[in-house]
């Protein structure tokens, strides 16, 4: 069984309920065992064009799938809640990432874990915190000493009152 971290992101049609619809899928697919969940964090979005705020949050689930089929479960939720990957960094439903695979580096065609930006983005690092215990290191820096160089960091906030663990 693989330990796995997926961030989860939206920013159209209703950015949280989909975020939470989407933590429901994980948890009640029958390959996937959803041991914790992040608050649910809102960022602004990273891009050239102007669009509405992010809703975030990871996840952490064990699953004895590969990591492709994994990405094709995904892949699945994301089309399910009508994803169009019409645009690099454009709106979307729902965008679920691959974040980190057991202690795999995996560089393939379709897939790339560690997922290659995530140790820049505060709206990743910050959920990934709230899972992962105070040692825990991505690319041989602790989550405080990459969030202290994220660029994104003042435009992401925990949405009050959202869980910590689901």
């Amino acid at each position: 069984m693989a330990l796995v971290f997926i961030a989860l992101g939206s920013n159209l049609n209703s950015p949280f309920l989909r975020v939470s619809q989407a933590i429901t899928d994980l948890s009640a697919h029958r390959n996937l065992r959803l041991d914790n969940a992040s608050g649910l964090y809102r960022s602004v979005a990273i891009g050239p064009d102007k669009q509405p705020d992010y809703c975030n949050a990871v996840v952490q689930v064990t699953t004895a799938l590969n990591p492709e089929s994994l990405l094709d479960i995904l892949q699945d939720m994301e089309c399910q809640q009508g994803r169009i990957r019409a645009k690099r960094w454009g709106p979307r439903t729902l965008d679920l990432d691959l974040l980190l695979y057991d202690d795999q580096c995996i560089e393939s065609v379709r897939l790339t874990v560690p997922h290659e930006r995530m140790h820049e983005r505060a709206f990743v690092l910050l959920p990934l915190s709230e899972l992962t215990p105070s040692n825990f290191r991505l690319k041989g820096q602790s989550i405080r000493q990459l969030l202290a160089k994220c660029s994104d960091r003042g435009m992401v906030e925990k949405i009050d009152g959202s869980p910590a663990i689901i």
